[in-house]
């Protein structure tokens, strides 16, 4: 659920122009797309264009900070809540690593320090969080905790991963290829693995900005229906393809973008014989590439394992994950951004 909380303040123009490699800086102007004070729980509650502006964000944060080496303070005085039941080098990296070079003090909170719903009430915490700190992340097991987490506090929750949705890690696929293809409508998007949450997030969102997303997953190991019934909805209102299927190579042909995951999340240590009895043959190959368009790249959301990409793909020129990696950094500060203030890119809008 999509929560709103804060009233708009009026933006502050910037008055600042340079040109830079391939974009150009200019005064901002006043977006129609305003998240602050939003949860960000699934992609499926947001539209194209507040997609588009968090992505949007992200690449004029990347640009700012990295290349032009500009101080931005934009959350000084702000601390954030980082609950994580699950561990993660990336997300807490760039959580952490991000709101501190924004100015804020990020706060870790590991399972030790916090027993979300076991030794306090999910309520109770939601409410002791939003007195201390001004936006919570939270990596969970279950999407209904963060659901309730977000219904009981009064600043914003965005989602770290839940067993349903990895939001914030397609972000990062969408700025890696927006910036590989200088654009993402008309990609052809290859998933050849699990029906797990970052698929899922994936299919609430693809369509949205114009994607065909071709799916195989073994018998068994489908998405959700639910997410599946809402995809298929996606995909005849903004006209983009969605094709299921067990085939890998079905899946990969045309495709631009090649995708793929864990075959053995946490938690799910005990089903690992026979995860991956199922999973044959669905490893990623310069074979599956064969099948592919020729510009095909690949992606992974790491970690990763030999038995679900090669060496020969995982490192070669048509791999994409270090930079996918990176802008796990890029992608959660523009949404932390985007939830505390009214922040206005200056950079010009890249063509998506």
């Amino acid at each position: 659920m999509l929560h709103f909380r804060g009233i708009a303040c009026a933006k502050t123009l910037i008055n600042t122009a340079c040109h830079v490699r391939n974009f150009r800086l200019s005064v901002p102007v006043l977006n129609s797309v305003n998240l602050k004070g939003r949860d960000l729980l699934t992609l499926r509650d947001l539209n194209s264009d507040e997609i588009k502006q968090l992505l949007w964000t992200a690449a004029d944060l990347k640009h700012r900070i990295k290349e032009n080496a500009e101080v931005l303070s934009l959350l000084k005085g702000k601390s954030l809540a980082m609950i994580f039941q699950k561990r993660s080098t990336r997300t807490r990296l760039s959580t952490e690593t991000g709101f501190a070079l924004l100015g804020g003090h990020p706060c870790f909170l590991s399972p030790e320090d916090i027993h979300l719903g076991v030794n306090e009430s999910i309520k109770d915490t939601a409410r002791v969080l939003s007195s201390m700190t001004d936006v919570i992340l939270a990596r969970v097991y279950s999407q209904s905790d963060l659901d309730q987490l977000a219904k009981d506090a009064s600043v914003p929750v965005i989602s770290g991963l839940s067993d349903m949705y990895h939001p914030i890690q397609i972000l990062a696929d969408y700025l890696t290829l927006q910036e590989h293809f200088g654009k993402l409508r008309g990609l052809t998007l290859s998933w050849i693995g699990d029906g797990n949450n970052v698929l899922h997030s994936f299919m609430m969102s693809a369509a949205k900005l114009g994607m065909h997303l071709r799916i195989a997953t073994p018998k068994g190991y489908e998405p959700d229906a639910s997410v599946m019934k809402l995809a298929h909805q996606y995909s005849k209102e903004f006209e983009t393809k969605l094709v299921l299927s067990d085939d890998p190579m079905e899946a990969a042909k045309g495709a631009n973008v090649l995708i793929t995951d864990t075959w053995v999340s946490m938690g799910q240590e005990e089903e690992k014989k026979e995860r991956l009895k199922a999973f044959s043959g669905y490893q990623i190959t310069m074979q599956t590439g064969k099948v592919a368009a020729p510009d095909w790249v690949f992606l992974h959301c790491l970690p990763r394992k030999q038995e679900e990409v090669d060496d020969e793909v995982f490192y070669s020129d048509h791999s994409l994950v270090f930079p996918e990696a990176e802008n796990r950094k890029w992608t959660i500060m523009a949404a932390m951004v985007s939830v505390l203030t009214e922040y206005s890119p200056l950079l010009k809008k890249p063509t998506f």
